[in-house]
């Protein structure tokens, strides 16, 4: 039971987190359905928009969790259009799964709902020893997500609906062992290979395109040839580290944090007691109540007469199951560890032995007994001394970044036609650069690889009437605004500026197409029974034993029908040339130990589960005419 009151915040907090945030806008089963915010629609799930402004919210959510969880993440990540994507793809997942559970007539009865919560270890341990749920606890740990205990109930029950849309596909999928086996044999397998790879370069020699190969291959790729969009800039960066280096601190205030961190110190002195608990929950009538203490105090005057004896009534009269049995020993606890009541009764005690009067807390009362103090050994000034100037330093410098930070915010707007006054009211370099790009460059860090400063950059207002940026957040405690000097928009090069890049193109073009001809052309050949001459010596290949084979020739050769030996396979590989392969013999994979075998089997069976989710997934889709207005970013958007 005590147990309990030093841990089931945390406990109960992780569960509520786990039961309600990760759907952090899922307003329940029938949510989706309410009146959205007038804005742009950016997807519709079952003719139900999603707005613009709920994919930012939503997104918004989404980062300042990453962000607290990954505090030392570079900025950019989270400005990433790749990162956004994933937010609306997340958010468009959640109303489809809604939208099926409302269509199904998905629902958890009272009774299954009954029996579930009373089976979740956090709903367990807010029971008193009565077997009532403690209700005033429950009421301040769900007020504090802005809920209310009935509120926490149907959100539950609308978790546990939804989850049933895909469980009834995940958790009754199986694979047998031999499809499993087969399955891996087949991926894992190997095959005995030689090949002759036509290269592109083998080929440039016999290329020279003329002009108007040239002049073709440059119109019908003119997106290929546009310079982008660049300015050149003025930016001002607010750092905290810079603040940092510029913070003074005199002896005095170092001897003065020092003291009160010696205090904090002392305050932190860990106490060991017993206890014994006489309970009482605060649901239990006054007369309850009364008799209850009425057996504490009594307790307390057998304990005064024999001090010696407080483990024994512990274990024979302490209501308090998680320690009666040890004596009602609590082992070291520390400030904040207990119920107010309890922890100011028990720092009251001066010296080890002492007894507290009876101490009523929600859960009853309490006779507390000091067992030992494990005090904290002080360090002197002289040996503190670094970490505590760091600490001031620190300290002082975040107070200092707050009062810039508001500053530095109000003048960039206020005086958006230059950033020299805010330079100069708050010491700041106005630094430049030259021929920046709305997209950062992969690689580049601080403001320069912020998207969300380039995009505020490049905005139209500040492009076209030279105005300050706002005040744009690039990492922790840190803040930067700019101001376009000069601009160039995008535009497509002249032929003569890209002429020789051009050339270069058409010869690679026309090479690798020389390339897959002749190769196509001796695979023919050897297909119909022509002996093959140049082919490499015989090797084996596999996923994981590639030989330096590019992926797609391993995948052809492991491809290949192997129902007649030798096999040939032709590989198209592009810009890269022409590969033609030769499988002479198909061998099993390398034996691998039981364990592994069976860890695969098992591995196996959850891809084939998650596979059959997801395609059930993309069915659901398709059944409520899913669309994403927003085109998906390439991969590089995770860089910017």
């Amino acid at each position: 039971m005590f147990d309990f009151v030093r841990k089931n915040t945390k406990f109960l907090m992780i569960v509520l987190f786990l039961l309600i945030v990760p759907s952090f806008v899922l307003l329940g089963v029938e949510g989706y359905t309410r009146n959205q915010e007038r804005s742009e629609t950016v997807a519709v799930v079952d003719g139900q928009k999603i707005t613009a402004a709920e994919w930012d919210n939503a997104h918004r959510a989404q980062v300042d969790r990453m962000r607290a969880s990954m505090p030392q993440m570079d900025a950019s990540f989270f400005d990433s259009p790749a990162l956004r994507y994933q937010t609306l793809e997340s958010l468009v997942r959640q109303r489809v799964i809604a939208a099926a559970a409302v269509q199904r007539h998905l629902t958890v009865p009272d009774a299954q709902l009954a029996r579930l919560l009373s089976e979740d270890p956090a709903i367990a341990s807010l029971r008193g020893p009565d077997g009532k749920i403690d209700m005033d606890r429950l009421r301040a740990i769900t007020g504090s997500q802005g809920m209310t205990p009935d509120g926490f109930v149907e959100a539950m029950r609308g978790q546990l609906a939804t989850q049933q849309v895909l469980g009834a596909v995940t958790n009754t999928a199986f694979s047998t062992s031999e499809d499993a086996r087969a399955a891996l044999e087949a991926y894992f397998g190997q095959r005995e290979i030689q090949r002759m790879t036509f290269a592109t370069a083998d080929f440039a020699a016999k290329v020279n395109p003329g002009d108007a190969d040239i002049e073709q291959y440059y119109q019908t790729h003119l997106d290929s040839f546009r310079a982008p969009e660049q300015a050149s800039i003025e930016y001002l960066v607010l750092d905290i580290d810079a603040l940092r280096k510029n913070v003074k601190i005199s002896e005095a205030d170092l001897r003065s944090y020092y003291e009160q961190n010696q205090a904090q110190a002392s305050a932190a002195a860990e106490r060991r007691a017993s206890h014994i608990l006489i309970t009482a929950p605060a649901s239990a009538s006054a007369a309850d109540r009364e008799k209850a203490k009425a057996h504490a105090e009594q307790l307390l005057a057998e304990l005064k007469a024999k001090p010696d004896s407080f483990a024994d009534v512990a274990r024979k009269e302490s209501q308090d199951p998680g320690s009666a049995a040890q004596g009602g020993d609590l082992d070291f606890v520390t400030r904040g560890a207990m119920v107010k009541p309890f922890e100011d009764a028990l720092f009251a005690l001066k010296n080890k032995g002492d007894l507290s009067g009876v101490v009523e807390s929600e859960f009853g009362y309490h006779i507390i007994k000091l067992t030992d103090i494990k005090a904290v050994q002080p360090k002197s000034f002289e040996q503190m001394r670094a970490q505590l100037e760091e600490q001031v330093r620190t300290e002082e410098a975040q107070r200092e970044y707050a009062k810039a930070a508001e500053t530095f915010t109000n003048m960039v707007y206020e005086q958006s036609d230059s950033l020299k006054p805010t330079a100069d009211a708050l010491g700041l370099e106005i630094r430049t650069a030259q021929n920046i790009h709305p997209t950062p460059i992969p690689g580049v860090q601080g403001v320069l690889g912020s998207a969300g400063f380039l995009q505020a950059v490049f905005d139209a207002d500040s492009v076209q009437n030279k105005r300050n940026t706002q005040a744009i957040e690039i990492g922790s405690n840190q803040l930067a605004a700019g101001r376009v000097v000069s601009h160039t928009p995008a535009r497509t090069l002249p032929l003569a500026d890209v002429r020789d890049t051009v050339r270069q193109r058409v010869i690679n073009t026309q090479a690798a197409e020389l390339a897959r001809k002749e190769g196509a052309a001796r695979l023919q050949a050897w297909q119909g029974g022509e002996a093959a001459s140049g082919l490499s010596t015989p090797v084996t290949v596999s996923r994981t034993a590639t030989q330096n084979l590019q992926p797609k020739e391993v995948d052809a050769a492991l491809r290949a029908d192997a129902g007649k030996l030798p096999a040939w396979v032709g590989v198209d590989l592009g810009d890269g040339g022409y590969s033609v392969i030769k499988v002479n013999a198909v061998q099993p994979r390398a034996a691998v130990s039981a364990e592994q075998a069976t860890a695969e089997v098992s591995q196996f069976t959850q891809v084939w589960a998650s596979a059959e989710s997801q395609a059930y997934y993309d069915w659901l889709k398709k059944q409520l005419k899913v669309e994403i207005k927003v085109a998906k970013p390439t991969l590089g958007g995770l860089n910017g």
